[in-house]
């Protein structure tokens, strides 16, 4: 990356794009769980006491800066470190090819609509339980969140049928939750008794009770592949939250400092490197390795060697990609903004995790954004040059919430008929200006009209070719001069096959008319145009 890449770099990472709706803090929910929900081998490891000395603040560091309200940040676009790998730096062109993954967080937290595993932490109560209404006893929370494994029983749970909507909705991969803070194992672990198959969770008998398994394979039996969500912290195992160490409050890190307790520490290295070696070898392909909890590595002194792991992996996969979140360096290879993207393209590896209601988990009364919403999104970041994952939230009795269902069934249509200007795309200069958007794939530009609610279709377009044209050249986009285009065609056409669009020459710029057919429809999301035989630019 040459000085003015770097100084572009730079200035797209000063301003993200907020997404509406996406909050941080939890929304409200009308949770019907009674408490009492108790594991006994987790209550000592929450206990505390009043009068013991916090001695997780050493452990604490500028890490947990780069998650605020749970939320990540993300690492910036200079200091991504490119695999050398030949094949580690093919699959990441086919993993920016994708766009489109489908994002789930599901587990016992669940039940009660709140922020995942998160009101187990006390230093985040402010905006991690205020969803929990029964009660304000810390002790009680968590002792009752810890303990939800007791009555996780998600009978209606029918992976082939997650797997056929996502595959006919569009979706190229699914990411999932193995693994939250909480520690609670999606997969039947011989690590810990604190797992969908454990004795102790109702749903252990199931036939499907190794969730991880009937997932992946269910979806790489309809042709997507599988993302690995890990968290790297957990707060159950007694390596990493001691009851030997107690504390007055919770928080994210460990509850001792691993420097001055290097033993224990290792215990939990090894413990986390036992769990990922179970997932990396009985579970099939796995495509990338997601990893969560971006306050534990080697800044914050929490070290899990996780090179290690993964180069052990790559013996057996060695086409993994490693998603290590904020930490930077050679197994950070997808640079992964939450609940925002940046404000320009970036030029390496990236996908946003944006949720479609307002938070991760499952919430009672949840809002989802609109078909609309979300083509607009995956739009506008497929021209900023990253994937969307987005992320669904499984009920807690294994099914999908029907909004949800409709949402991703709309997007799936919208899709089939556009799926062209987005799928296998690479991001051209100007690669937007909020109403239009371009990409560009085999020496095609494609220009994508979004249009807002009850906006109606002008029969002649105006495409913004010159304004930013330079500007995006000087940041290392290919770019194409107005002039460089000799025909146009609407990808959307009645019958599903592409129908001409008459392309003129306008000021600086170009005009198109919009085929009659598509001006008879009333409202549409967005309208994509393909642009051939451009001069330069595209793949």
């Amino acid at each position: 990356m040459n000085d003015m890449q770097a100084e572009a770099a730079a200035a797209r990472q000063a301003g993200p794009t907020a997404i509406p709706g996406a909050a941080g803090a939890p929304h409200p929910t009308c949770n019907p769980i009674a408490a009492g929900a108790f594991d006994p081998d987790a209550a000592d490891v929450f206990a505390g006491s009043d009068d013991a000395p916090d001695s997780a603040s050493a452990s604490l560091s500028e890490a947990d800066g780069d998650v605020q309200e749970g939320v990540h940040t993300y690492s910036r676009e200079e200091d991504y470190v490119w695999p050398e790998e030949p094949l580690l730096r093919e699959r990441l062109e086919w993993f920016r090819d994708q766009k489109l993954g489908l994002m789930m967080h599901w587990g016992p937290y669940s039940q009660l609509g709140i922020v995942e595993s998160w009101a187990l932490d006390d230093v985040d109560e402010e905006w991690s339980r205020d969803g929990i209404d029964w009660t304000d006893d810390p002790a009680r929370i968590k002792r009752e969140v810890a303990g939800l494994n007791r009555t996780f029983n998600p009978l209606r749970f029918q992976p082939e049928r997650w797997a056929e909507l996502a595959a006919e909705s569009g979706f190229r991969y699914l990411n999932f939750t193995t693994k939250h803070h909480d520690g609670f194992c999606m997969w039947d672990t011989k690590t810990t008794g604190y797992s969908v198959t454990g004795r102790d969770t109702p749903f252990h008998s199931h036939p499907h009770a190794d969730v991880c398994r009937a997932l992946f394979d269910a979806f790489r039996a309809r042709g997507l592949a599988i993302s690995a969500y890990f968290s790297k912290a957990d707060w159950h195992t007694p390596s990493y939250w001691s009851p030997d160490m107690p504390r007055e409050r919770t928080s994210r890190g460990p509850s001792y400092d691993p420097a001055e307790h290097p033993s224990l520490w290792e215990k939990f290295v090894s413990y986390t490197h036992e769990q990922l070696d179970e997932l990396l070898t009985h579970y099939g392909r796995i495509d990338m390795l997601w990893l969560d909890a971006g306050w534990v590595g080697p800044r914050s002194g929490q070290d899990i060697r996780l090179g290690e792991a993964v180069e052990r992996a790559r013996l057996r996969q060695p086409w993994l990609l490693s998603a290590d979140r904020t930490i930077g360096g050679p197994y950070e290879n997808v640079v992964t903004p939450e609940q925002t993207l940046p404000e320009r393209p970036m030029l390496v590896p990236w996908e946003s995790c944006i949720t479609m209601g307002t938070a991760f988990s499952f919430r009672y009364e949840e809002e989802y954004k609109s078909v609309r919403e979300l083509v607009h999104l995956l739009v506008e970041i497929v021209a900023k040059g990253g994937n969307l994952a987005l992320n669904v939230a499984p009920q807690p009795d294994g099914r999908l919430p029907r909004s949800a269902i409709e949402r991703m069934k709309g997007l799936g249509a919208w899709l089939r008929a556009n799926g062209e200007a987005i799928y296998g795309t690479r991001p051209i200069a100007p690669f937007g200006d909020g109403q239009w958007f371009f990409t560009a794939k085999d020496g095609n530009v494609y220009a994508i009209r979004l249009y807002a609610e009850g906006e109606a279709v002008q029969e002649r377009l105006e495409l913004p070719l010159a304004a930013g044209l330079a500007d995006g050249i000087s940041q290392g986009m290919d770019g194409v001069p107005p002039g460089s285009f000799a025909r146009a065609e609407a990808l959307a056409g009645p019958d599903g096959a592409a129908i001409p669009a008459l392309l003129e020459r306008s000021g600086a710029g170009l005009a198109l008319t919009v085929p009659e057919p598509l001006r008879a429809e009333p409202n549409p999301l967005a309208l994509a145009f393909r642009l051939t035989k451009a001069q330069e630019g595209g793949r």
